[in-house]
């Protein structure tokens, strides 16, 4: 039974959850079992701390191979009539490069973490149907085994990009068994993201401990929850839409109208584009803790941020539209408005962000610096995104560079960027041991330098017209230079990446140990149990303290110091 400290009167705002139900015994006993096991009880535990841990590293493993993809993409395009790789090459490693960090990379990151953490925030000894999460993950790994065997397939790999439109991805024009083995890891992974998603939901609505209200959630708890009902809402249409095109490639000429065509893209981006923001929100939830965390104080507007959050859920869903704008056939004024209209959310959002910095004691460390960065190179991506916005100007970058660099900006100097922040924050809390802080500062410059060498020259050739997807372009276009730039910029990320990496290692070996809270300046939950922590998140030894706001743990230290003063 979780161990549980609460003040007399507190009637835990308007809203009194309900006592915190005695653990399963299966529970009890798988979790004697994983104390005495090794590899098989890891690879079969359903603790949510060591399948989100799983989750996560298998992602950061795929981000390594579908990162050298692109380092040999780029590598063919660093001058004109490249001839590293050939054409039909270059299509299936763009194929491979966008679908795999989308179902494989950055969707399981943000969902891995959010099984991570959100029962640890919310004071909840375990998450919701343990064990569909446990079958979640291995779904997860047979989605990423049948991806890596398409590619691997002699006759035709996929190679009609990630969204894989008809009729170019039907049997007629992409014949072979690749792309029907694409089709079905689409399809596992994304199933297995939309299950795992829904048991976080469900334990952050149900699983909260006395205290823990909805308003007293933290800010990263409210990203997943937000994260998890998109992801619920979404992924289903996209499960839809490969359905819907695995038929059409037994039998082609069921689709041959266009309205067949432009309903799969409607199918399509109603999950293409929610799922953008599946994986950004978690992240933006690691920024706002590290924010709070090293500037020493609370979140600056929470309840608007939580509101914004909330409304920015609801929109998503109204603005897939805008990725068919050239099509002729969508309601170009009303997407174009709906997809403007999010822009005042995002604001609520950075004001929250840059509130927060004001007043507060700014202690730069790896985490923090890596949510500074995220700030401005984020934003780069959601003015560009109000661009693309823009019909009169999406006809204009549509099929272009400008696109690539909006959504990399948006996805990897975002969204990467606050993984990187989360990831060094909470890694001596998931471990027990500390990264080097040298190393990690080396790791965000290298970073900070290629991601914008590699991704803001795109922005220029862009506009100028060099269209994407095309393995190579003419000396006399003068693209060249541009284009050399952004592949040593890609190259000094891969450098980056390999610090990481070397970092992990070296800090496993060593194995510093990092105590309950290294940093001193953990406001929520999780901070106040041990590192690792145990099997059921809270014990005698570390219980969870009374619940008065969103930083239980920075009320506690005010307090504390209000009656030691």
């Amino acid at each position: 039974m979780t161990a549980i400290t609460r003040e007399p009167g507190d009637p835990g705002d308007s809203f009194e959850p309900r006592d915190v139900e005695p653990l399963p015994p299966g529970e009890i006993a798988a979790a004697r079992f994983e104390r005495d096991k090794g590899l098989l009880a890891w690879v079969t535990s359903t603790d949510h701390k060591r399948i989100g841990i799983l989750t996560m590293a298998t992602s950061l493993v795929f981000l390594c191979t579908f990162g050298i993809l692109a380092l040999i993409m780029r590598t063919q395009l660093a001058q004109p009539n490249g001839k590293v790789i050939s054409p039909g090459a270059y299509n299936e490693l763009f194929t491979l490069h966008g679908s795999g960090m989308i179902f494989l990379v950055l969707t399981p990151l943000a969902i891995g973490l959010c099984l991570y953490l959100v029962p640890l925030q919310i004071g909840a000894p375990m998450v919701a149907a343990p064990r569909l999460c446990l079958f979640s993950y291995w779904l997860y790994v047979a989605g990423a085994i049948v991806f890596l065997l398409s590619a691997t397939t002699v006759t035709a790999p996929p190679d009609a990009g990630w969204y894989a439109y008809m009729p170019l991805s039907d049997g007629q024009y992409t014949p072979g068994v690749g792309m029907s083995l694409w089709i079905l890891a689409s399809m596992l992974a994304v199933g297995a993201m939309m299950l795992m998603a829904g048991a976080v939901l469900w334990t952050a609505l149900r699983m909260r401990a006395p205290g823990m209200s909805l308003m007293r959630m933290s800010v990263f708890t409210w990203s997943a929850v937000v994260t998890c009902l998109m992801t619920v809402a979404s992924f289903p249409s996209l499960i839809g839409a490969m359905g819907l095109q695995w038929v059409g490639r037994v039998d082609p000429n069921l689709f041959t109208h266009d309205s067949w065509d432009i309903a799969y893209q409607y199918l399509f981006w109603f999950y293409g584009h929610p799922v953008v923001y599946v994986m950004f929100f978690p992240f933006v939830g690691c920024v706002a803790e590290v924010l709070a965390a090293f500037t020493g104080r609370k979140y600056f507007g929470y309840s608007f941020t939580v509101y914004a959050l909330l409304a920015f859920a609801a929109g998503s869903m109204a603005v897939f539209g805008h990725h068919t704008f050239t099509t002729g056939q969508t309601a170009n004024d009303y997407f174009s408005v709906t997809s403007i209209m999010l822009s005042v959310p995002a604001g609520v959002e950075y004001f929250g962000f840059l509130g927060t910095l004001m007043g507060g004691r700014i202690r730069a460390t790896v985490p923090m610096l890596f949510a500074l960065a995220f700030i401005p190179q984020f934003l780069i991506g959601g003015l560009t995104g109000i661009m693309l916005a823009t019909p009169v100007l999406d006809y204009h970058f549509h099929g272009s560079y400008f696109v690539v660099a909006h959504f990399h900006y948006t996805l990897f100097a975002g969204s990467l960027f606050g993984a990187f922040a989360g990831l060094y924050y909470w890694f001596p809390k998931a471990t027990g041991i500390v990264l080097s802080e040298p190393l990690g500062r080396l790791n965000f410059v290298l970073m900070v330098i290629g991601t914008n060498v590699t991704f803001l020259p795109m922005f220029f050739y862009g506009f100028d017209g060099l269209p994407r997807r095309v393995a190579t372009y003419p000396a006399g276009a003068g693209f060249g230079t541009l284009n050399l730039i952004s592949t040593v910029g890609a190259f000094i990320i891969g450098l980056s990446v390999m610090v990481f990496v070397f970092n992990l290692a070296r800090s496993a070996i060593l194995r510093r140990p990092a105590g309950d809270d290294p940093w001193g300046a953990g406001q929520t939950l999780e901070w106040a149990t041990s590192s690792p922590p145990p099997r059921f998140n809270f014990d005698g030894a570390h219980p969870i303290p009374p619940i008065k706001s969103h930083a239980p743990l920075l009320d506690l230290r005010q307090r504390s110091g209000a009656s030691s003063g």
